[in-house]
């Protein structure tokens, strides 16, 4: 789980991440902190968060693909 919330960590630095995405990947980052939860309800939230940020139309293009990548990550657990 913590290199998943470094991979999250690293594409919310990126300058051209809009605000609202920015929210969604540090909720999604703060789901997989979680430490009263069991890892699956974790990669559950997170894949929540997730999967409103890989729709959103102002994500650059680039980052789609990384977004996808740990959202394949997370549905394995």
């Amino acid at each position: 789980m913590l290199a998943l919330v470094e991979t999250l960590s690293q594409i919310e630095q990126d300058d051209s991440i809009p605000k609202n995405v920015r929210i969604k990947l540090q909720n999604a980052m703060l789901a997989l902190k979680d430490s009263e939860k069991n890892n699956k309800m974790k990669a559950n939230r997170a894949l929540q968060e997730l999967d409103e940020v890989s729709d959103d139309p102002n994500m650059p293009a680039y980052i789609r693909p990384q977004i996808w990548n740990v959202c394949s990550m997370l549905e394995g657990f």
